[in-house]
């Protein structure tokens, strides 16, 4: 079966490579994503990555007593290891990758240029997204969606460690609703925790549709890649 999606962003939460003993980094999770990223970039599929660093550092949770702005650098550079670890893995695994980062360390990545992670993913190379946008105040998601943006993708992968949008946290509320499909707005005005309002917006004034589901579903990747329903799409 041919995959929906020509050309995809997926956006990896930095928790979502968190291992169950709270490790920062999951080597079994890195590898089941990366596996999946390798089966649907050999079908023809053009991927590009944003990872968070919400496993390394919680900029506003851990460091609220820290001045904001450096609290959000630091959190960019959380970023950089979780993109490095998966550029390690795919390329272990045979498929180029590229790191791009936001602000500049050209003894590691490339500085982010948009022609150049264009003709990357032209030529069936992995483009990793790291440092968010390189401005504090703004979060990864909101880089996911400015990326998906410049990169005229057809999709943004939410990949999460919750498998859909809810009204309230599943964990904790075992009668929360689950949403199949949900519109930018309702997103917006039920004030749910999927991206920040930014990130939401941008997506919608952009008309780039999210799915938003569990990382560590079976197959999860390459299901959502084919148009699978699975998880919650919001359009």
């Amino acid at each position: 079966m041919e995959p929906k999606y020509k050309r995809v962003i997926m956006k990896i939460s930095g928790e979502a490579l968190c291992s169950p003993e709270n490790r920062p980094l999951d080597f079994d999770i890195i590898d089941n994503v990366t596996e999946q990223i390798i089966e649907v970039a050999a079908q023809g599929v053009e991927v590009g990555i944003i990872v968070g660093g919400g496993n390394i550092w919680r900029g506003a949770r851990v460091g609220k007593h820290m001045d904001r702005t450096t609290a959000d650098y630091m959190g960019m550079l959380a970023t950089v290891i979780n993109a490095l670890a998966l550029q390690d893995s795919l390329e272990e695994k045979g498929l180029q990758t590229r790191v791009q980062t936001a602000i500049e360390m050209r003894q590691i990545a490339e500085p982010y240029i948009r022609r150049k992670a264009m003709k990357h993913l032209e030529k069936g190379r992995v483009v990793i997204f790291a440092c968010g946008t390189g401005n504090p105040y703004f979060s990864t998601d909101t880089a996911a969606a400015l990326r998906a943006a410049e990169m005229e993708v057809d999709l943004i992968m939410l990949a999460k460690n919750v498998d859909a949008v809810y009204d309230s946290d599943p964990k904790e509320n075992p009668h929360a609703q689950r949403f199949d499909t949900i519109t930018y707005m309702d997103v917006i005005n039920k004030g749910l925790c999927v991206m920040d309002n930014t990130a939401i917006t941008l997506c919608m004034d952009n008309h780039i549709p999210i799915n938003v589901f569990g990382v560590n579903e079976k197959d999860s990747i390459r299901r959502v890649v084919h148009g699978e329903k699975i998880g919650t799409m919001i359009r």
